[in-house]
């Protein structure tokens, strides 16, 4: 059994980012309280996204933060990432499977219950479901969902799933109250000028809203 914990769970942008960086903004956010990192770098090549993965493994080396790589097998295995996240146009999960073997964490995107449905729990380790709300950090981003439409797509598969696109700590109990395990930020922490703090900010209120459900 995997052990992952996607709670809080924090996508990096090398843009918003900036000149704080992605390996000081990943540890400012596991210091406030962030569970998961993903490395999501679509403009570097193939070695800077190496470089960039092997620095962040070596930063939370010791912690029980899992760093997930997005939609690159070949990046993720040459850095020994705990996983890796693809999209619906990124291969069939299955030969993802294939090639990254059994003990790699394999997340995959999906925005409608018909995909949910069709997710294989013997391949796939959970689901990532958006956007939520329209996002500036993703190309060609699919429509929203909203919280409604969260709520229909996590019901129509038992794997765990995080809640993504645009998702402000206004939103924390309301994705929360869908029922997903967690949610995913991206410029909620990175290139805020404190992250560590905005990090703690979305911890507090996930602990309460977990608090207040006994």
């Amino acid at each position: 059994m995997k052990q992952f914990d996607l709670s809080f769970y924090l996508v990096l942008d090398r843009g918003l980012c900036g000149s704080f960086g992605m390996v000081e903004t990943a540890l400012a956010a596991v210091r406030g309280g962030a569970t998961m990192v993903q490395l999501r770098d679509k403009d570097a090549s193939q070695q800077e996204v190496i470089e960039t993965g092997k620095a962040l493994k070596t930063a939370l080396a010791g912690s029980n933060v899992r760093l997930i790589i997005n939609d690159n097998a070949e990046a993720a295995m040459a850095i020994g990432a705990d996983g890796l996240h693809i999209g619906q146009h990124d291969g069939r999960p299955e030969d993802v499977r294939a090639k990254i073997g059994p003990d790699m964490i394999l997340g995959l995107s999906v925005q409608t219950a018909e995909l949910a449905a069709k997710a294989d729990r013997n391949v796939v380790d959970y689901l990532g479901i958006g956007p939520v709300f329209p996002t500036a950090t993703k190309k060609n981003c699919a429509p929203s969902i909203g919280f409604d439409g969260l709520k229909r797509v996590y019901a129509h598969n038992g794997l765990p799933a995080v809640a993504i696109g645009g998702i402000k700590l206004p939103h924390v109990n309301d994705v929360l109250a869908t029922g997903v395990e967690g949610l995913a930020v991206v410029s909620a922490i990175c290139g805020q000028d404190n992250p560590e703090q905005q990090a703690r900010l979305f911890s507090a209120e996930i602990a309460a809203f977990r608090g207040s459900k006994g």
